[in-house]
């Protein structure tokens, strides 16, 4: 019997996916073979290949001047990705939003390759808010501005889209199908596919086609935008398990109702759960209120001590991976599309039960 999985990622897969993986494991399309096993030049995978790219654009309402690409090495890769293809234009400024831990991984990176300014952070009360515009210093000819619309870590998330006149981009890791978002208005998003996608290992990025020729002279092939959209992804052999399964959720995410349908079930489990810890004097919120997570809810005990306690009877009944993250503590739960209503409701059950028994 599954149990109800709360993984900030590797995340949760709609069980009808895996489900379908698991038919298709050893012969997938009666070809006798696995997926895994057949060239991702063939006939057979470019057609995977190409209907996933569709439902993602269909997903999304991509406009046809952006290239889908399916790229190796998670978000992470693209952080270094980032500036190395777009500082190549001219002026080597890059502006970042902090925001948090990835966020500050973002930064890192791009000092590497050419000078960063910080626009706005939230550091000074702990990353437990979305920095607004007006704090912003915005530098006069930058070369795009990023920033990382849900810290998955810290359970913060921006509740608007940043009006900048330079090319915006966006790790959109945690909370990409989350919701519509209007893909013109970016100049570039990427995605780490092991929370809302598919499995680990694989990026989606959506690059628009005028930046493809701004990278700096030396850019490896292997984080080249512009090889990998002219060899439609395939430059070397791509993470084909990945790609297939990551199609699949596409393809469920299409069943269930689109993004429209996943914003309105992502509020519906992010409030309840929200709504339930701020009615209770046993569990509290670090984040501000107007900068929560829907999709990861981090929430603290009264009493620390009860953290390993609660971790353990939350585990036998059911509840998984409701730890924190090391860097802050307490519990956190994620929320991603693949995490049905019934999780939060079992989740709440338990909570009221730990609370009665031990406030």
């Amino acid at each position: 019997m599954r149990k109800f999985n709360f993984s900030a990622g590797p995340a949760a897969l709609p069980e009808a996916v895996l489900l379908q993986a698991q038919r298709e494991l050893l012969d997938w399309g009666g070809r006798g073979c696995s997926v895994m096993e057949v060239s991702h030049r063939s006939p057979e995978f470019t057609e995977v290949a190409e209907t996933a790219e569709q439902d993602l654009r269909d997903l999304l309402a991509i406009p046809q001047n952006y290239r889908v690409l399916f790229l190796h090495g998670g978000a992470t890769a693209q952080f270094s990705a980032v500036p190395w293809n777009l500082l190549g234009g001219g002026d080597r400024v890059a502006d970042y939003i902090r925001s948090g831990h990835w966020a500050d991984k973002a930064i890192v990176e791009a000092r590497r390759y050419g000078q960063v300014n910080v626009v706005a952070s939230s550091e000074d009360r702990g990353f437990t808010y979305v920095p607004g515009p007006t704090s912003w210093r915005q530098s006069e000819n930058a070369a795009y501005l990023h920033y990382t619309p849900n810290e998955t870590i810290g359970g913060v998330e921006f509740d608007y889209v940043p009006a900048v006149t330079c090319p915006l981009v966006a790790d959109m890791s945690s909370n990409i199908l989350s919701r519509p978002v209007a893909v013109e208005k970016f100049g570039m998003i990427y995605a780490g596919a092991q929370k809302n996608i598919g499995p680990s290992g694989l990026a989606v990025a959506i690059v628009r086609d005028d930046l493809l020729d701004r990278a700096l002279p030396g850019i490896p092939r292997s984080l080249n935008w512009k090889v990998a959209a002219d060899a439609g992804s395939m430059d070397n052999t791509p993470p084909t398990f990945a790609w297939y399964l990551s199609a699949l959720v596409f393809k469920w995410i299409k069943g269930q109702g689109g993004v429209e349908a996943m914003a309105e079930q992502s509020l519906r489990k992010s409030s309840l759960l929200c709504g339930f810890i701020d009615r209770s004097d046993f569990y509290s919120s670090p984040v501000e209120r107007g900068s929560r997570s829907r999709m990861n809810v981090p929430f603290t005990l009264a009493d620390a001590a009860l953290d390993h306690l609660f971790l353990q009877e939350s585990k036998a009944a059911g509840l998984l991976n409701l730890k924190g993250h090391r860097s802050v503590g307490g519990m956190r739960a994620s929320l991603y599309n693949a995490v049905p209503v019934e999780a939060v409701e079992a989740l709440l059950v338990f909570m009221a039960e730990f609370e009665q028994r031990y406030a």
